[in-house]
């Protein structure tokens, strides 16, 4: 199954889905040394994200967001690619300083409500430069 979404940041990674149910703050609310949630008012507090494919419908706080996620995908403690319910950007903006200051491409891209319902944690997919998102089973 396949289904397209737009490009905020291309790059093409292939890994397993992390759903979360909410919103996640980067600024204090995610450790990123670590990669993990750390919001103890987060349904996923204690998951680390950690070389997943991140689905989230958006991010929560403030424009501390890039330093933070930039210093995760940076240390290699952070998603490997995300798909967002929503353009962002300040993940956006974290991508792509990560990826022309430190050469890591980290695929972010925006889906719509209809596709981003069928994505559920610890599915395989594939994310394609284009947008394509590919579901494995």
């Amino acid at each position: 199954m396949s289904v397209k979404a737009s490009v905020l940041n291309p790059g093409s990674v292939s890994g397993e889905l992390l759903v979360l149910d909410e919103p996640l703050s980067f600024w204090g609310g995610y450790d990123p040394l670590t990669g993990t949630i750390i919001d103890q008012q987060h349904p996923q507090v204690g998951i680390k994200v950690t070389g997943k494919v991140l689905v989230m419908p958006g991010t929560r706080g403030s424009s501390g967001t890039p330093g933070v996620l930039g210093e995760s995908l940076r240390l290699g403690t952070g998603p490997i690619g995300l798909i967002l319910g929503k353009p962002d950007v300040n993940v956006m903006a974290a991508a792509l300083v990560v990826s022309e200051l430190y050469d890591i491409p980290v695929p972010v891209l925006v889906l719509e409500k209809a596709g981003y319902a069928r994505l559920h944690s610890g599915q395989a997919v594939r994310l394609e430069s284009n947008g394509g998102v590919l579901l494995q089973h």
